[in-house]
């Protein structure tokens, strides 16, 4: 006798976090000590999920006094940003992440510098993350471990009450919750390029907030390829600032580290393997990588290789928006965005006014993690405060979409593959073309037309196909849109930085794909628009 499902878990909470990395944590804390009822669900396991707890990552961390250093540094961030950066943003970010990181103390054992300061801008990625957990439950703070959230709810007046979902490890069972506001932490993607940590970021909170009638923003700055031991994802950057690179044949390679060295390297391996030696690695370094970044020499421990010594092949690996740009349009610091509601904090939000259009790496990404889940936190428990829960009818947003034409059985990890071989080899989305993006957007549209047209949406499965599907897809109609070369977008038709360009690009749409420059300054043509769709 089969036996019936579980009954749905059915529960109430002023502020509902989804994602339990870096920012969704923080977003928790935050939106407890306002005085907010708190839910936090993770697709994984809060405190290891994600790529922080695979890290060793750094806050940009800049003290204010003397003023002037973090005049400096605003500076040359907006510079480095090329036109898309906001100082003003930049100063909030600086100053919530300095007034906030050392509150962990309680929970977290930060090191000391060589004078015996506290060093509170660099952690190790495994125990601030579970130093994070403990301090979100020291709140009071609900955590749904195990538990993706699999589509958004929406009240009559398409505010944003809630959302369901499925509890993993206790037989599938269904759950809905129901929340004054919402905060989307659910993180980017690396489009599977398998970024230790990444597993779970599929984009799933980009398609949740599409679905809800939020717009994306700077998706074209997906293409942050970092550097790897080949056969690894241990993306892990820092040591590679003294490498020295070799080809085949033992002659070393003229790749000094710098802005231009990512594409001087993609080009190296288009003409044959790469090979690389760390000698050049200072001893103090050497002598703490082992702390400061355990996985990074874990690695070479597996394979029985002494990097400093040895040469050994590596690759590039595409990170997406986890090292990129793109995300959700962010409509203040706060993570409001255009749908009542709902708020978006770290990888999930747009950093374009924070990064500018280069990759923020650990550095400005971290601060930003941090602050932006700070904010939104708070913002959400202000907004839930208004709002009586239990009264409200709600619309779903996402699996009441049944496929347009009948239901067969559709080969999610083949389209999964698809995604991948369009966002990942360089002379796709590295040395991108028109030519070559008409031809991205060609596969994926047919993609697209699959899973819309058979798939049913209800599984896990099938939701995280989707929202590969749906940010691959906008990462290439505004890559197509943007007619130059402008920090992690590269086009090689358009090689020169444009400066009428320098604004940003909107994108949205599920069926049919939209491009729109942001703002009544912006200056993208309506040729450019046309071409992109």
């Amino acid at each position: 006798m089969a036996s019936s499902p579980p009954e749905e878990l059915s529960i109430n909470a002023d502020v509902l976090i989804v994602g339990g990395g870096m920012a969704g944590a923080w977003a928790a804390t935050s939106a407890a000590q306002a005085g907010a009822k708190v839910v936090l669900a993770d697709k994984g396991y809060c405190g290891t999920s994600g790529v922080t707890a695979a890290a060793g990552p750094g806050h940009w961390w800049v003290p204010p006094d003397p003023p002037a250093a973090r005049d400096a540094a605003v500076a040359n961030r907006v510079a480095s940003g090329l036109g898309l950066g906001e100082a003003e943003w930049m100063y909030r970010i600086l100053d919530q992440t300095w007034r906030t990181l050392p509150t962990l103390a309680r929970y977290y054992k930060f090191g000391v510098d060589d004078e015996g300061r506290v060093n509170y801008r660099a952690v190790r990625g495994p125990e601030y993350m579970r130093a994070l957990r403990q301090q979100v439950l020291s709140h009071g703070v609900t955590i749904l471990d195990h538990s993706p959230v699999l589509e958004l709810l929406a009240r009559s007046d398409s505010s944003i009450g809630g959302a369901r979902g499925q509890r993993r490890q206790d037989g599938g069972r269904a759950y809905q919750i129901e929340a004054g506001a919402v905060v989307l932490a659910a993180g980017g993607t690396s489009f599977l390029s398998h970024l230790l940590g990444s597993w779970t970021n599929t984009g799933d909170g980009y398609l949740m907030a599409a679905e809800a009638g939020a717009e994306m923003s700077g998706m074209e700055f997906t293409a942050a390829y970092t550097i790897a031991p080949a056969h690894s994802t241990m993306t892990r950057t820092m040591a590679y600032a003294f490498a020295t690179y070799y080809d085949a044949d033992g002659h070393e390679l003229d790749l000094p580290f710098g802005p231009d060295q990512t594409i001087r390297l993609a080009r190296a391996l288009q003409r044959g393997p790469v090979y690389c030696s760390l000698h050049r690695l200072p001893d103090n370094i050497k002598a703490r990588l082992h702390t400061i970044s355990p996985n990074v020499p874990l690695v070479f421990d597996r394979w029985g290789i002494d990097p400093y010594r040895d040469r050994f092949e590596i690759t590039l690996h595409n990170d997406g928006t986890i090292r990129g740009i793109g995300g959700v349009r962010v409509h203040d610091v706060d993570g409001t965005t255009s749908v009542p509601g709902l708020f978006v904090a770290g990888d999930n939000a747009s950093r374009e006014k924070v990064a500018g259009a280069i990759s923020g790496g650990g550095n400005v990404n971290s601060a930003w993690a941090l602050s932006s889940g700070v904010f939104a936190g708070r913002a959400a428990a202000r907004v839930a405060r208004g709002v009586k829960t239990g009264t409200s009818r709600f619309r779903l947003l996402g699996l009441g979409r049944e496929p347009r034409r009948r239901v067969q059985t559709v080969d999610l990890t083949a389209i999964r593959a698809s995604v991948r071989a369009e966002m990942h080899p360089f002379d796709k989305n590295l040395f991108r073309t028109g030519k070559g993006l008409a031809a991205s957007a060609r596969a994926l549209e047919g993609l697209w037309t699959e899973l819309a047209d058979h798939d049913h949406t209800g599984t896990i499965a099938s939701r995280e196909t989707a929202a590969l599907l749906a940010t691959a897809r906008w990462s290439v109609a505004t890559a197509a849109t943007r007619n130059e070369s402008r920090g992690l977008h590269r086009r090689e038709d358009f090689p020169s930085l444009d400066p009428r360009s320098a604004n940003r690009l909107l994108s949205g749409g599920l069926d049919q794909v939209w491009v729109a420059a942001d703002g009544p300054s912006a200056t993208t043509g309506t040729g450019q628009l046309e071409a992109a769709s």
